[in-house]
């Protein structure tokens, strides 16, 4: 079972790196944050285009690890469409899995984030994945300066 779920992990990881969804600039953003983790070197900028209080359109830019870069893109594909407060209460389930606050994987909620919930067992990757979460909850409340996990 683990080593179903580490080759699941390792494969939409490498796929989402790879082929990362939603990476481009967006010209029409209502919402723009720059996001950084110091510790691994990773760098993003969040775009989200609001429709009233629904997220019609997200996407990313940057550089970075595999980690960051497949979370960010998966990130974009689960919240696009959904309502601030949708994605605010993903962000707070997906913070809770990588962290290790909850034990209690909600794979109906997370869909295919459910696989960086193994990031917890590699501390020093926890940031990597949460960057473009913190970047989002960011862009979400309207915050204009840049996020940093650090």
């Amino acid at each position: 079972m683990l080593d179903d779920l580490r080759d699941l992990y390792q494969e939409v990881v490498f796929d989402h790196n790879r082929n990362p969804r939603n990476f481009r600039p967006m010209e029409d953003a209502d919402r723009v944050i720059e996001g950084h983790n110091p510790l691994c070197g990773d760098r993003i900028t969040l775009y989200l285009k609001l429709d009233g209080d629904r997220i019609a359109d997200v996407s990313f830019q940057g550089q970075g690890c595999a980690i960051s870069t497949a979370s960010a893109s998966l990130m974009t594909e689960i919240v696009k469409g959904k309502t601030l407060a949708e994605a605010e209460k993903l962000f707070e389930a997906f913070h809770k899995i990588v962290t290790g606050q909850d034990d209690d994987l909600k794979r109906e909620e997370l869909g295919k984030l459910a696989v960086l919930a193994g990031v917890r067992q590699y501390p020093s990757r926890i940031k990597c994945a949460t960057l473009p979460w913190h970047s989002l909850e960011a862009a979400i409340k309207g915050e204009q300066e840049a996020v940093s996990t650090e």
